[in-house]
């Protein structure tokens, strides 16, 4: 026969309620007292129930994670590592929902408020439009970003500083002589409607460029399904003049347009330079020059986030930056 929470407490010697929490918030029953209970459930094997919890405290222990279309990514399936490594131990779980486009978006934005079963949200990398924020606010939840383009309708927030990291960068090249610079990055998908915070490295390279005169940097965009490689080589061939080096919005475009390149011999860094974003795992291992930013520890300031704001306090700090990081590697030298 199953136990029940009064088999535990005559167990242990205590009454229900000491023992219900003891099981729901351990940190204000004395340690001894929570021992006791502890070994009983144990010796019991009883296991509280998660749902008669929840209707109790009006919790659903559940919180809402915005993504993108592609959970899988490096950035995305890391950040949710992050997220979980928080929230596991503290007793909730994570709902993933995927903003494929922009019908899925409109119905995850009207649906979320009439089911209130999330305690808060999280927002992954992209922004929330003010009538979404309206809809997420008629929950009374509170909601966190990471990575977000704007802090506009978020309780708090952390973020790398994308357009300081591209700044880094473009001075890096410029020190080693370099001057004619291309940068490549994806095209927003248009279907969706998300603005990303990768989107404003755009910016951070373009006014960097532009603090020096001598500097002529150009633009090459790739589409997410289309042969990225392909685009950025057409481009760069077509040129008048060849460019001494290329900064990448990220490393999945980075790497396969240096192994390309190799393949049709240019050298790389002697005749041209190739700066990645993101240091993703293979980066190391292929020596290429990047901006690492940590989305495990992203996510996991996230979720810290999150629980000082549904226990009913202001994170701090509210809106943290972080700042990406150059590693410098092989991939990297002087202009010729």
């Amino acid at each position: 026969m199953k136990a029940s929470i009064q088999d535990v407490a005559r167990e242990a010697g205590v009454s229900v309620s000491t023992v219900s929490r003891t099981l729901s918030k351990p940190d204000l029953v004395l340690p001894r007292t929570r021992d006791k209970v502890l070994d009983a459930a144990r010796k019991l094997e009883y296991h509280a129930s998660r749902s008669a919890s929840a209707l109790k405290s009006g919790q659903s222990f559940r919180v809402a994670l915005l993504s993108s279309l592609n959970i899988a990514t490096w950035f995305n399936a890391t950040a949710l590592a992050g997220l979980d490594s928080v929230f596991h131990p503290n007793g909730y779980d994570i709902s993933i929902f995927q903003m494929v486009d922009a019908d899925k978006r409109h119905e995850f934005f009207a649906d979320l408020p009439v089911r209130r079963n999330a305690d808060a949200v999280v927002v992954n990398s992209f922004n929330i439009e003010p009538e979404e924020t309206r809809q997420l606010r008629t929950m009374n939840v509170p909601i966190i970003g990471i990575n977000i383009p704007s802090t506009g309708g978020f309780d708090a927030a952390v973020s790398i500083d994308d357009q300081h990291a591209m700044r880094v960068a473009v001075e890096h090249l410029i020190s080693l002589g370099h001057r004619h610079i291309v940068y490549v990055y994806k095209m927003p998908n248009s279907s969706s409607r998300l603005q990303f915070s990768a989107d404003s490295r755009l910016s951070g390279f373009l006014s960097a460029c532009r603090s020096h005169p001598g500097a002529t940097p150009e633009t090459i965009a790739v589409s997410e399904d289309g042969d990225a490689t392909n685009t950025v080589l057409n481009r760069i061939t077509a040129m008048p003049s060849a460019p001494t080096a290329i900064c990448f919005q990220s490393d999945d475009i980075a790497l396969p347009t240096l192994f390309r390149l190799r393949q049709y011999g240019h050298r790389v860094p002697q005749d041209i330079s190739i700066i990645g974003f993101d240091d993703i795992p293979f980066a190391q291992s292929i020596g290429l020059t990047t901006l690492r930013q940590d989305p495990f520890e992203l996510g996991r300031k996230a979720a810290t986030q999150t629980l000082d704001a549904i226990a009913g306090s202001t994170p701090e700090p509210q809106f943290e930056i972080a700042q990406a990081q150059l590693i410098l590697r092989e991939t990297t030298a002087a202009a010729a």
